[in-house]
């Protein structure tokens, strides 16, 4: 078990737990986040979130630190839910929504609408390729995605890069739609 700290908001320099024998599970790096949210400005305060991989949870754990109205995590590896939920607790985050879930049995049963996504799934797999067709459907007017994935993604389908960046070989980029 490995830790990973909260860069900013509430739980700033809180450590969370970290499953690190869940295959394909690649938490975030600081650095990584602490540029995603000076993009989206640090103050999240009324957005509802959706982490769609969540793997270790931190991109959730952020956007609730930073006040989001919900941050709710999906995650489908029973391993990695388990720590989700202990890191919660600990966190005591009562803006958390935590659901054991295949990413797009979500998107498609969910009623649920979202200012910003996250998706940061295992690379190689081609889940962003099977979420976009989904993800117009979860998105709130004006909603905005940060995708993480092993190339840069310029578009993809209605959404568009507004900022990209790149850490060793890991691509990073907010999208917002056409």
């Amino acid at each position: 078990m490995s830790r990973i700290r909260i860069t900013g908001g509430e739980w700033r320099s809180r450590l969370i737990r970290v499953n690190a024998s869940v295959k394909a599970l690649r938490p975030t790096p600081d650095r990584v986040r602490v540029t995603l949210f000076n993009w989206l400005g640090q103050d999240l305060t009324g957005l509802f979130c959706l982490d769609l991989f969540a793997g270790s949870g931190v991109l959730g754990f952020e956007a609730a630190s930073r006040g989001a109205a919900l941050a709710t995590l999906i995650e489908q590896d029973q391993d990695a839910f388990g720590v989700l939920r202990q890191n919660a607790q600990a966190l005591g985050g009562e803006h958390l929504e935590l659901i054991r879930s295949d990413a797009v049995k979500f998107a498609v049963s969910t009623k649920q609408r979202y200012d910003l996504i996250f998706l940061d799934p295992p690379y190689r797999q081609g889940w962003i390729e099977r979420m976009e067709p989904l993800l117009s459907g979860l998105a709130l007017p004006g909603a905005r995605l940060y995708i993480e994935a092993e190339k840069a993604i310029e578009t993809l389908g209605a959404w568009h890069c507004i900022k990209r960046n790149q850490a060793g070989q890991v691509f990073y980029q907010l999208l917002e739609r056409a």
